[in-house]
């Protein structure tokens, strides 16, 4: 394309009435490809010495990238000739939108999103064009857009370790941090997800944003999309600012007026919008009306029931007294709650109601009583400070009690949606940092390792915590390097934060958890060296269980992807020389079928929860001790645990059940520190573990060659036959929900070890599956009564049985013939009358 091309475009351009969009012009037609997965747009306005630098750079750092480059020009320079001159030779698709005056309305805001109507890429990344934006921070910013489960990547100044240093002068650092503080205090919600919502410099999933909705007007198109689309999920990318490489800024007066103006009109629109929202939903309104008379009525019972206990009648201890006071105010506070606010008595589940009003007042309650303690040791009276504690939790015990535990019916969703959910962990890429060095933790204890484990021949582990469920695997003769290094120390920063936030550092690679309440929660960080080294805070160290599986676990699963296997959610037995495996979603039953089999039919135990399978279905023992949640009771006899046992297990397996699990994980959605409130959840109250000879007789072997696979869920009783890719993506699925408590939905996208980051392990790990899966017979049990025990031995006798009378058959899809006593079984019929 020559610049006379580009004048007459130019001239016909302003031909066009105003409000049309630009022109766009391919530069480069040979590199047009139809489906990028980035469009990289850079608005421009005379920038002509600063597009061959800007180009140069980019197409190097876009190199091997499926990308495009759209330049929005609204120059009076030679800007497009220089643009074209260069955009013929980079090996990027380069396209060129020419804005005539007419249609400059609104400025560079207005420019990105003609830009982005005109992208071919899911992505959009927008960045300035006079270098401040460094082209070798976009692939960073892909990445992690790519990687984590977010619509928008902001690279900020504010985060982290980056800075703002390129600004001319002290004038324009302040100007700039004051525009920022102006945009918080105006969006305190929706403008506090972002770090630096002044940011030029970001990348979006186009498919989440309304660009219809969109008004911009000025420079700072990132403030306009944060605000009209209030759910848009963020990550950030720390990065230094860079100086301006050539020409002159384009800030002026006139733009700082022009933004104060949009800001404003911005604020009474949103107001609008948030008005006409609660007036169509005056119900939800009076249902916060009637939920807050019930809690102050509940407070006076609360505070009644303290009042008798603690300082009149009974005088019991301050904590225990404020514990039992609670007790009675939540049954008072559920029944108003139920019949009254909610009216939902009359329907089924109440007993399920109560049990998930009083897991949330409970859990309110750990909150509050070291509060409670620290207002009545400073002086406060005991029912002012118990009146203050209550008050300061009303806001989350109704949004739990509106969204989880009674319903909500359709006329909340507007009122709620005037309130964009505060995401609860904030995805920081701090570029700017040296992993090594900045915020390093700082050990509490020796470098000692006193616990040392061998996992499988495979994995070797020394912890400053003591591992319960790793201890089949106890090599206190091991020493030299580990491949995963546990310690204690402080992690992160000593003052409390507003929102949880996992910190990726590049350089060496690290990750670093922090959650809300500073040192004194359960943070802890992880260095991914030759040996991973893994730092938990002081509250995680007191809760051994969180350790492992939270965050030891995860690392397990990598490490063993990485090695060729697979750390598979399973159960796995031998049964009279017979490998079987039993693969179903958390908390379906596998546990009591593995009981009820040992017990009923004998056999060798490996894994009831994690199994090792490598590709040719050969599985390692990994036998953690058993979990026992409420449905898994029936399979424990009477016998095999003392009376004080089975009272505090019935207490036990009613938290740590299935109701439980879903409590913690709705729970983990807001703004919490669900990764403390777990820890301290689980030193209070111990999660129900047995070794699995301590509840059945049996042996403990240490592997078997899988045979059989069962597929087990709840339902009408059904025996159906399964696919192999059928079961491998069920076995994925099964493995994932096993993994889906926080944070590791937050760690697992970031994750690298060596070159294989996270979807590249799950790649090796469907591999590995695929072929083990091929050696297997492959069948499903549907059962509504727990009844997979009976099943299952039934069928195995049944294939006994038959084997020695049917010839020899081709290997059917689904199954495989093999061996009984010498004899070769027929491959499996899969009917509904087996």
């Amino acid at each position: 394309m020559s610049s006379n091309d580009l004048r007459t475009s130019d001239r016909n351009t302003q031909d066009q009435a105003v409000g049309f969009e630009p022109q766009i012009i391919t530069v480069n037609d040979d590199l047009n490809i139809v489906w990028p997965e980035l469009t990289v747009i850079i608005p421009t306005r005379n920038e002509r010495e600063n597009v061959e630098p800007l180009l140069d750079r980019l197409s190097a750092a876009l190199a091997g990238t499926a990308a495009e480059i759209i330049i929005v020009d609204d120059s009076d320079d030679e800007t497009p000739e220089e643009v074209a001159r260069v955009g013929r030779r980079l090996d990027l698709p380069v396209r060129l939108l020419r804005r005539a005056p007419g249609q400059r309305a609104g400025g560079l805001s207005t420019a990105v999103v003609s830009g982005m109507r005109a992208a071919r890429g899911a992505w959009a990344l927008v960045m300035d064009g006079d270098l401040q934006h460094p082209p070798e921070i976009v692939p960073q910013l892909f990445a992690t857009a790519r990687r984590q489960a977010v619509d928008l990547v902001v690279a900020s100044r504010y985060a982290g370790h980056g800075s703002s240093t390129g600004l001319d002068g002290s004038a324009r650092k302040g100007s700039s941090r004051f525009a920022t503080r102006v945009a918080k205090v105006a969006f305190p919600r929706r403008a506090a997800r972002v770090s630096d919502p002044m940011s030029g410099f970001f990348a979006v999933r186009l498919a989440a944003l309304d660009t219809e909705r969109l008004q911009p007007y000025g420079y700072k198109i990132l403030l306009e999309l944060i605000v009209r689309n209030p759910h848009l999920r963020t990550a950030e990318v720390s990065f230094r600012f860079a100086p301006r490489h050539a020409g002159e800024s384009k800030t002026s007066v006139r733009e700082v007026l022009r933004f104060g103006r949009h800001l404003a009109r911005l604020r009474l629109q949103i107001a609008r919008e948030r008005n006409a929202e609660a007036r169509r939903a005056p119900r939800a309104r009076s249902r916060l009306i009637l939920f807050g008379l019930v809690g102050a009525s509940g407070i006076a019972v609360n505070s009644a029931a303290l009042w008798l206990l603690h300082l009149e009648v009974f005088a019991l201890p301050l904590l225990l007294s404020a514990a039992l006071a609670t007790q009675v105010s939540t049954l008072w506070n559920f029944l108003l709650t139920d019949r009254v606010v909610f009216r939902t008595s009359g329907k089924g589940g109440a007993w399920g109601r109560l049990w998930r009003f009083a897991a949330m007042n409970n859990l309110a309650l750990l909150l509050r009583l070291p509060l409670l303690w620290t207002l009545v040791h400073v002086g406060l009276g005991v029912l002012s400070a118990n009146f203050i504690t209550l008050v300061a939790l009303f806001a989350a015990r109704y949004v739990i009690s509106d969204r989880l535990i009674f319903g909500r019916r359709a006329e909340a969703i507007a009122v709620q949606t005037e309130l964009p959910p505060v995401e609860p962990v904030k995805h920081l890429v701090d570029l700017a940092a040296d992993g090594s060095k900045v915020d390093r933790a700082r050990a509490k204890r020796i470098r000692y390792l006193p616990y040392r484990y061998d996992v499988a021949g495979m994995i070797t582990i020394g912890s400053q915590v003591r591992l319960p469920e790793l201890e089949y695997f106890r090599a206190q003769w091991l020493d030299g390097d580990m491949d995963i290094a546990v310690r204690v120390g402080d992690v992160g920063r000593g003052m409390p934060i507003g929102r949880a936030v996992v910190t990726q550092f590049v350089n060496p690679r690290a990750l670093r958890y922090e959650e809300h309440l500073g040192r004194l929660g359960s943070n802890f960080r992880i260095d991914m060296g030759s040996t991973i080294e893994v730092t938990v805070g002081p509250l995680l160290a007191r809760s051994p269980h969180v350790v492992y599986t939270n965050i030891l676990e995860a690392l397990l699963r990598f490490v063993v992807a990485d090695r060729g296997r697979m750390l598979l959610h399973s159960a796995c037995l031998n049964l009279d020389g017979h490998g079987i495996m039993l693969s179903a979603r958390t908390d379906t039953g596998k546990t009591g079928t593995i009981l009820r089999l040992l017990r009923e039919h004998g056999g060798e135990f490996l894994s009831d929860d994690m199994t090792i399978l490598d590709p040719q279905a050969t599985a390692l023992s990994f036998p953690k001790p058993l979990t026992i949640s409420q449905h898994t009771l029936r399979a424990v006899e009477a016998s095999d645990l003392s009376p004080a046992e089975w009272r505090r297990l019935r207490i036990q397996s009613r938290l740590h059940s299935k109701e439980g699990r879903s409590l913690a994980l709705v729970l983990s959605r807001y703004n919490l520190p669900i990764m403390a409130i777990n820890s301290i959840t689980q030193i209070l109250v111990p999660p129900p573990k047995y070794n699995v000879d301590r509840l059945v007789p049996c042996r403990t072997g240490s592997s078997t060659t899988v045979r059989d696979l069962f597929l087990i869920e709840r339902g009408d009783d059904r025996l159906s036959e399964v696919t192999a890719t059928e079961a491998v993506d069920e076995l994925m699925v099964n493995t994932a929900d096993a993994y889906g408590f926080p944070p590791f939905q937050y760690l697992a996208p970031v994750w690298v070890l060596g070159d294989r980051d996270y979807a590249e392990l799950q790649r090796m790990e469907r591999a590995v599956l695929t072929s083990a899966v091929s050696r297997m017979g492959l069948r499903r049990i549907a059962s509504p009564s727990f009844g997979w025990a009976d099943t299952i031995p039934a069928l195995l006798e049944q294939d006994r049985r038959t084997a020695p009378a049917v010839p020899e058959a081709p290997r059917s899809p689904v199954s495989r013939p093999r061996t009984w006593g010498g004899a070769e079984a027929h491959p499996r019929s899969r009917s509904a009358a087996d």
